[in-house]
């Protein structure tokens, strides 16, 4: 029996980015280091509880696992059928209910497997550790004990949660103050984070937005400490990884920026224009999942498809993070030139004349390929199309417009009032959306009955008011008015009422591009050295480096790693898209190497940047940890609590009044 963690790290050799090493982990340090030697058992049994197996379906798709001899899923506690002759591994958290189930299927005189592979997703209790040692008839059958570490949730080739869904209401509503809840959802969610850092074997600086109170003096509220207190937890864990984990590095080697939601209230409701934040924005997806109709095959009513919106597929890979108009462009683009070169596409478009042999036989070769490229490209024409044609019928250019004008200086009051009085079939969630924009950069407005006029103007139900007036508890020390009026005095960081400025050196050529999350400016800041230390603390105490990137690294940053040294293009630039170019066959179909060329470069990159933000993220942000791997050298890694689309967080924001939050069952609190 052994007992270890890992012995790989994300140093040294090929760079790889943040869910392939953690989808690494999974397959080559668990499921196939567990393989015995013995041909008779090269069939494994792989079982899991409710968070490994969100774990692992997150990070590994299911043909991965029966690739590395794993020919069964099992639940924990669901009834299992023996399976003497077979190995297990377990993955599974270190829970005294976990323990007290795999001690019970391997002990006596006939247990569920032949050997046990058991791997914790994150530290072991010593208590159990010494409950396993004890059982004597369990000890033999064990060929290995570890901690793997892992138990974050990849959303992303660069983004993470925590599966902390009601984070928001838990750490920022009404009941969060002294909460035994809360704090119970921090502990749950530092331990999280922290196995991001054992897996990569990362070990950070670890700072955070330090909030004070309006006198300027140290907050006191609950609210206004929870990235400080995340931050500690999450520094407890690390210090205790340099000791425990082998190999683990004893210097800085990255930079962790904790976040609140706080820091920035007009991304999760703003309209962002690229093509993966509008399909989630605008049409009803379940999750990555589009549901469309095709024609029937026997001819008969339409069938309901269902396509998925992943890395996997290469022409949203190549989209996703495009202004929806410049992804239109470039589907239109590469339709015409996949008819243009495809064999069968011109076969396909002959007048009916007569083919020849080798004609046919092109043919042939061609139709299996033909069909698969055409389908996915057609899905993607059809989404584009049925975007374009929502963001005509709802008149969203307009108040995308506005939007945008507000969040920069350029519109305020007048334009506001003149849009509410003049589109008054304007749903009420774009109204809503709107307003909260509004609110962010004219909180003054919002004083006394000025907010309830407002509010009368558009049209918006006391449920929908309730959205706006919480915003102002994500600042965690505003006072009420004893009228029963209220207060949006927000710290928001902006002069002559714009919340953002135009960044300079940025060529857009598309219209409505201009907004970028808070987020971009911190990150860039941050890999300068331009953050303020008083604002963004940091937990590290080493005297002999500054907390940051002028630290010590194992990774040296390169001399490209600057804000200056990239110029960054525009998207429409890039008129031909990468994947109509040179691994493009005479055919029109895509190389086996199309997932490889999309992504950055990793060569030479500096030191990675983590950002995490507390109660929740959004599609733009995580846009920008992309853009600003490429832009800065360092590859950005965003996680969160929750990845949420703007209908989910207004919902969110509305419960912070409610007194109590129910739990979520997925939290493992």
């Amino acid at each position: 029996m052994s007992f270890s963690d890992s012995e790989t790290s994300s140093h040294g050799g090929e760079y790889k980015n943040f869910k392939q090493i953690s989808r690494d982990r999974l397959l080559h340090e668990m499921l196939r280091t567990s393989d015995s030697g013995d041909s008779r058992s090269s069939w494994k049994v792989l079982i899991m509880d409710k968070v490994t197996v969100k774990v692992m379906s997150s990070t590994c798709k299911m043909a991965d696992i029966t690739d590395q001899g794993v020919s069964l899923v099992e639940d924990l506690f669901r009834r299992r059928q023996p399976l003497p002759t077979m190995d297990a591994i377990y993955y599974i958290q270190p829970s005294k209910e976990n323990v007290v189930m795999f001690l019970s299927d391997m002990s006596g005189r006939e247990p569920l497997y032949r050997k046990a592979y058991v791997y914790f997703s994150h530290p072991i209790p010593k208590d159990l550790v010494a409950r396993i040692k004890n059982d004597t008839s369990v000890i033999p059958r064990i060929g290995a004990l570890g901690e793997m570490n892992f138990e974050y949730f990849p959303i992303d080739s660069q983004g993470f949660v925590t599966d902390h869904e009601r984070a928001l209401g838990e750490l920022f509503g009404e009941s969060a103050q002294n909460s035994r809840r809360a704090e119970a959802s921090l502990n749950v969610m530092a331990s999280r984070i922290s196995t991001v850092f054992a897996s990569l074997k990362e070990f950070p600086f670890v700072r955070y937005r330090a909030s004070k109170g309006q006198d300027g003096s140290t907050a006191t509220n609950f609210r206004e400490l929870v990235a400080g207190k995340l931050a500690t937890a999450i520094w407890n864990n690390i210090t205790t990884y340099k000791s425990s984990i082998p190999n683990y590095p004893q210097k800085e080697t990255c930079e962790l920026l904790i976040l609140d939601r706080s820091v920035d209230q007009i991304a999760p409701v703003i309209h962002e224009w690229t093509y993966d934040a509008m399909c989630h924005d605008l049409l009803d997806m379940d999750g990555n999942k589009y549901v469309h109709e095709v024609p029937s095959k026997t001819g008969g009513s339409p069938e309901k498809k269902e396509v998925l919106l992943e890395d996997q597929d290469p022409v949203w890979l190549e989209l996703r993070h495009t202004h929806i108009a410049d992804a239109s462009e470039r589907l239109h683009d590469r339709f015409t030139n996949f008819v243009s070169k495809n064999k069968a596409a011109q076969m396909e478009q002959r007048d009916g004349s007569e083919l020849s042999t080798r004609d046919l036989q092109k043919m042939v070769q061609a139709l299996p390929q033909y069909n698969e490229q055409k389908e996915r490209l057609s899905t993607h024409v059809e989404i584009a199309g049925e975007l374009n044609k929502i963001i005509r019928d709802t008149g969203l250019r307009e108040l995308g417009q506005l939007e945008q004008d507000l969040v920069f200086g350029d519109a305020g009051t007048k334009e506001v009032i003149h849009y509410l009085r003049s589109k008054q079939d304007t749903s009420g969630e774009n109204k809503l959306r709107l307003m909260m924009i509004y609110a962010s950069v004219y909180p003054e407005k919002f004083e006394g009955d000025k907010a309830a006029k407002l509010m009368q103007l558009a049209k918006l139900s006391p449920e929908d008011m309730k959205a706006v007036k919480n915003m102002r508890m994500l600042k965690g020390s505003e006072k009420r008015k004893p009228s029963g009026s209220f207060s949006l005095k927000f710290d928001s960081q902006k002069k002559g009422n714009a919340a953002r400025k135009d960044r300079t050196g940025e060529e857009e050529t598309w219209q409505l591009f201009r907004f970028y999350p808070v987020i971009e400016e911190l990150v860039e800041k941050m890999c300068k050295g331009d953050l303020s230390k008083d604002d963004y603390q940091c937990m590290n105490s080493s005297q002999t480096a500054p907390c940051g990137v002028n630290g010590s690294s194992a990774r040296n940053v390169p001399p490209k790693a600057t804000t200056e040294s990239t110029n960054p293009r525009s998207v429409r630039s890039r008129r031909t898209p990468n994947w109509a170019r040179s691994h493009t066959s005479d055919d029109g179909y895509s190389s086996d190497s199309n997932l490889r060329s999309f992504s950055t470069d990793f060569k030479n990159m500096g030191q990675r940047i983590f950002v995490f933000i507390i109660g929740g993220a959004t599609r733009s942000e995580l846009r920008v940890c992309h853009k600003l791997t490429a832009k800065l050298r360092r590859e950005v890694v965003l996680g969160t609590t929750s990845l949420d689309d703007p209908p989910q967080y207004i919902t969110k924001l509305k419960l912070l009044s409610e007194k109590e939050i129910a739990v979520d069952p997925g939290l493992g609190i």
